[in-house]
């Protein structure tokens, strides 16, 4: 249970929770038929499309993460903090996120010997790219106050035209630098956060670069803020309506755009480093968002007991513990080596060991560290 106090601004919330435990269920199955599927099963247009599916979690939780970080801002702007004090609080949040993201590399490390390799260590996964994505947002925030304007709507309309930037130059910038631009002269360990490059020379799509995974954080802080205004606010079913229907718009202009047969950038990677994809996918999360919303507010989403939003409320911890049962060293099952039933089997038990981790996590608000707080977007006092 959460305290009276957070009583409303938990039930406002309730939607991006069962979307981050949405997220969470999608990481799921991606994880568990990537680590477990073998053999013939590997070859079948099956884990094509879990492989699919996989292209939306960190989308969401990076947007997640901006749309938290937008609710904890907003609200300490209108307790009157200094826009230092708010650029102070929310970078350290983001210090916070990103030593998590390195003690979860060393405990991987840790339980990967003999065979990890000591550069695992500094491998750019999802928390550090979060964590440094909070750490951006709370600098472009003070840009954003750097007007000295003290009316919160139109520091509210800044912030939301600085964020939107900062998402467009990222996901524009990405594919030279993935390329042409390539900075080669930096440390392997310092440019993987640029591209990815890690120890292999060039950028690896299945790490977390600041580009363009960043721009998600952005986006999301855009639309965070924009429903914190105050027709928002008083039109919420309408405000989130407008998102998902701004959300196909995207959706089809990033189409639209990629079968131009012109296109800007002399390598085009549309999976991985198009502006285009970007648009789509921020598109396919504005259009989630709103059925979230719509399915907890009108739907069965609040009904009892909700698994997606126990997990969606703990998040990171659901994250932080399946990795070890389906990747590591405690997988439940043989690694690519079991069909599809046998991992499907697996899934369920991944998916009912972490609801029940998350429900006995919630009953205790006492033990619940502030970065978990943070995450979910519960603003302090």
């Amino acid at each position: 249970m959460n305290p009276p106090a957070a009583d409303k601004l938990t039930k406002r919330i309730a939607y991006i929770d069962w979307l981050r435990g949405f997220a969470c269920l999608v990481m799921f199955q991606t994880h568990c038929y990537d680590s477990w599927l073998g053999g013939s099963a590997r070859e079948r247009g099956f884990i094509k499309l879990s492989q699919l599916g996989g292209t939306l979690p960190a989308p969401l939780f990076l947007f997640l993460s901006g749309v938290s970080f937008a609710l904890v801002t907003d609200k300490l702007r209108q307790k009157g903090a200094s826009a230092n004090e708010i650029a102070r609080t929310t970078i350290l949040r983001g210090g916070e996120i990103f030593l998590l993201g390195m003690l979860f590399r060393v405990q991987e490390f840790l339980l990967g010997q003999p065979w990890a390799p000591w550069t695992d260590l500094l491998r750019v996964d999802v928390l550090n790219v979060i964590g440094v994505s909070l750490m951006m947002m709370g600098v472009a925030c003070r840009v954003a106050a750097a007007t000295g304007d003290a009316d919160l709507q139109r520091l509210r309309r800044i912030t939301i035209v600085t964020a939107v930037i900062c998402a467009a130059a990222i996901a524009v910038l990405t594919p030279p630098l993935w390329t042409s631009w390539q900075p080669r002269a930096l440390p392997w360990f310092l440019e993987s956060y640029i591209n990815g490059v890690h120890t292999f020379g060039k950028p690896q799509p299945w790490l977390f670069p600041i580009f363009p995974w960043a721009a998600f954080a952005f986006a999301g802080l855009a639309v965070g803020l924009l429903l914190q205004s105050s027709w928002a606010r008083n039109n919420q079913g309408l405000a989130l309506a407008s998102a998902g229907v701004s959300g196909a718009a995207l959706v089809a202009v990033g189409f639209r755009l990629d079968a131009r047969p012109f296109q800007v950038y002399g390598s085009y990677d549309f999976w991985h480093t198009s502006p285009n994809f970007f648009l789509i996918r921020v598109g396919v999360v504005l259009a989630i968002l709103f059925l979230s919303y719509a399915w907890c507010r009108w739907g069965a989403g609040e009904w009892g007991f909700s698994p997606l939003i126990e997990m969606g409320k703990c998040s990171l911890l659901v994250y932080w513990v399946h990795i070890e049962f389906v990747y590591g060293r405690f997988s439940i099952l043989p690694k690519r080596s079991v069909g599809i039933r046998t991992a499907t089997y697996g899934l369920l038990m991944i998916f009912a060991s972490m609801t029940l981790l998350a429900a006995l996590r919630n009953r205790f608000p006492k033990w619940k560290p502030q970065v978990l707080a943070f995450f979910r977007g519960e603003a302090r006092a």
